[in-house]
């Protein structure tokens, strides 16, 4: 079937109703040199509850295998597993440990056989509480070799920052946060219209702190548009998908600016393709805790200026949320919640 944009090759459960668990959430996707993809996400009796755990699937071409736990400590919720391959065929699997968000931490698990079996896990930053690296998103390797993690922190404000690796991953520097507003707006105590300023894609429309105070902004997705050149669209309270960019391969980034782009203060994901187009899967809703449905993916052709060719994936009554998404030449793949209770997979082609 070809819609405006894509061709639908394949949509399909990562798995059937007998599982031993209730409820899942949050998927993450690799796709495998072989043509295999792996899957991950959250799962147990319900979101926070001590009993949920890491589990992972793998799709061969005779379909996706049965779930298996693959990290899982005792006692403790687990929360938003980032699957990640170095090129050397190394694959990592982040995730969060924690009884709240606040207080999270991150570890990490390695696998050396592109993810059928696992190392024991390990701390990423010692003493994390919050969250080091990738919160929700795939990190991305930049063109000079940085390992950029698409990270927040939900305290009293939500906020986003790039946690950057020169090390393949062994250790890790937080970049500055990204600004809620500019400084000159910083000393007002009342709310204030957005201004325009000019950053490296033209005039946008500033938010101001006022706006998100016990808010905010998190759940970042990265891309490079060219060396050094680093984006990332972010979920936000505002009831738009909000965007900043850097010029210094993440280290420091633009105050945040609105996109066209409706939200609904849930996940989004987006990936570069190779031939520049972006793809975004997203929940077009543009209220603060908004309904989690439709679900839909978008292509940019221009750095994410503008978003034009849409596939509506989901637009039934329930919940549709927390996609991920990657690519492989003009096809894309992508995961995400189904009503909690599965894990839905499509394979599209990007048409020109």
């Amino acid at each position: 079937m070809i819609s405006l944009g894509f061709e639908i090759k394949l949509q399909e459960y990562v798995f059937a109703d007998d599982v031993s668990f209730e409820s899942c959430h949050a998927s993450t996707l690799i796709a495998i040199p072989n043509g295999d993809l792996v899957a991950a996400w959250f799962a147990g009796t319900r979101e926070g509850a001590d009993d949920v755990a890491i589990w992972s699937s793998r799709r061969t071409e005779g379909g996706w295998t049965p779930p298996v736990k693959v990290a899982d400590e005792e006692g403790e919720p687990h929360w938003n597993p980032v699957l990640f391959q170095e090129g050397n065929g190394k694959v990592w699997l982040f995730y969060k440990v924690g009884k709240t968000i606040r207080n999270w931490r991150t570890m990490y698990i390695l696998s050396e056989d592109e993810g059928i079996t696992w190392t024991v896990p390990r701390l990423l930053v010692e003493d994390d509480s919050g969250g080091r690296g990738p919160v929700k998103n795939k990190l991305i390797v930049l063109q000079d070799g940085t390992w950029v993690a698409p990270a927040s922190l939900e305290l009293d404000t939500w906020d986003a920052f790039a946690d950057l690796s020169y090390d393949n991953g062994m250790t890790w520097v937080a970049s500055e946060k990204v600004a809620l507003q500019q400084s000159e707006v910083a000393a007002s105590a009342v709310p204030v219209k957005p201004v325009e300023v000019a950053v490296s894609d033209g005039p946008v429309s500033l938010v101001a702190e006022t706006s998100l105070q016990g808010k905010g902004v998190i759940q970042p997705t990265l891309w490079e548009s060219e060396r050094g050149k680093v984006h990332m669209l972010l979920r936000s309270s505002t009831g738009y998908i909000l965007r900043s960019d850097s010029a210094d391969c993440g280290k420091t980034w633009s105050a945040v600016y609105s996109t066209e782009l409706p939200n609904n203060n849930s996940g989004i994901d987006l990936v570069r393709m190779d031939n520049g187009a972006l793809a975004l899967v997203y929940n077009p809703v543009g209220q603060n805790w908004g309904k989690r449905t439709p679900i839909v993916i978008s292509l940019s052709r221009d750095n994410g200026a503008t978003w034009g060719e849409t596939l509506v994936l989901e637009d039934a009554p329930g919940e549709y949320s927390y996609p991920a998404i990657v690519s492989v030449g003009n096809d894309v793949f992508v995961s995400y919640t189904w009503k909690r209770s599965r894990i839905v997979f499509w394979q599209l082609t990007v048409t020109a």
